[in-house]
C-alpha cells in the first residue's frame, strides 16, 4: 500500500523591521555596526563630512580653491551621514517633490526624495528633456545660460525643496526655483551640501529658507 506524503510549502515569513537604536534617526543607517567601524554616535557628523570634502588649488583656473565632493561620495558612511543631515529637519514636513539641479544635484536629490518619500524632479539645461518644457535665461559670470524642467512636472500646489550640491552666487538655484513657481508649486526650501559665504548666494534666494551643511568663506 502507497503512502502518500504531505508536503508542506514554506510560507514566506514577513520580515521584521529591528527597533531604531537610541540616537539614530528613523529610515536612518546605524553607520557603527553595518559598516564594523567605530559606532555613529561617537563621531562628529559634521565633522567627518568636512574631512571628505577635498581641496584642490587653481581648478578650474589658478586662483580658485575648488572644493571637490568626490571622496565623499566614494564613501558610505560619509554619504550616508550628508544625506541623514541634509534631510532632518524636514522629517515631517508637508514636502511632495525634491528637485535636482543637473548635475552633481541629482545625486543628493534622488537620495533625499527616497528619504522623505517624495518624487524627484530632474532640472536641467537646455536640451536634455524631451517632453514639452518651460524654459529660464539667466546670467553666469561667463556668459547667459538656461534651464528647463518638464511642463508637466509639478501640479499646481505641490511643496518642494531645490537641492544642490554648492551655493555660490545663487544665479543657478535662483533660476531653479523661478522655474518651480512657474508651474504653480511652491519652494519651501533650497537644500546645498557647501555654501560660499563670500559670493553671498543667499541673499539671491531670499526669502525662501536657505539650509547648508558645510560652510567656507
Amino acid at each position: 500500500m502507497a503512502v502518500r506524503k504531505r508536503v508542506t510549502l514554506n510560507k514566506p515569513v514577513p520580515a521584521r523591521r529591528a527597533p531604531t537604536p537610541r540616537g539614530v534617526p528613523a529610515g536612518g543607517v546605524d553607520l557603527g555596526q553595518s559598516t564594523g567601524l567605530a559606532p555613529a554616535l561617537q563621531l562628529d557628523p559634521l565633522k567627518y563630512i568636512h574631512e571628505l570634502v577635498r581641496e584642490v588649488p587653481d581648478f578650474p583656473r589658478p586662483g580658485i580653491l575648488f572644493r571637490d565632493i568626490t571622496p565623499l561620495l566614494a564613501d558610505p558612511r560619509g554619504f550616508a551621514l550628508t544625506i541623514d543631515a541634509l534631510t532632518s529637519r524636514f522629517v515631517g514636513e508637508p514636502l511632495d517633490a525634491v528637485v535636482g539641479i543637473e548635475a552633481r544635484g541629482f545625486i543628493f536629490g534622488a537620495a533625499i526624495a527616497h528619504r522623505l518619500n517624495a518624487s524627484f524632479i530632474p532640472i536641467r539645461k537646455a536640451g536634455k528633456l524631451p517632453a514639452d518644457v518651460d524654459r529660464i535665461a539667466y546670467t553666469l559670470e561667463y556668459g547667459q545660460t538656461q534651464l528647463e524642467v518638464h511642463q508637466d512636472a509639478f501640479k499646481r500646489g505641490t511643496r518642494a525643496l531645490v537641492v544642490d550640491d554648492l551655493l555660490a552666487t545663487g544665479g543657478t538655484a535662483s533660476a531653479a526655483g523661478e522655474l518651480v513657481r512657474r508651474r504653480g508649486a511652491t519652494v519651501v526650501a533650497y537644500v546645498f551640501v557647501i555654501e560660499l559665504k563670500g559670493l553671498s548666494g543667499r541673499a539671491a534666494l531670499k526669502p525662501t529658507p536657505v539650509f547648508s551643511l558645510l560652510q567656507y568663506e
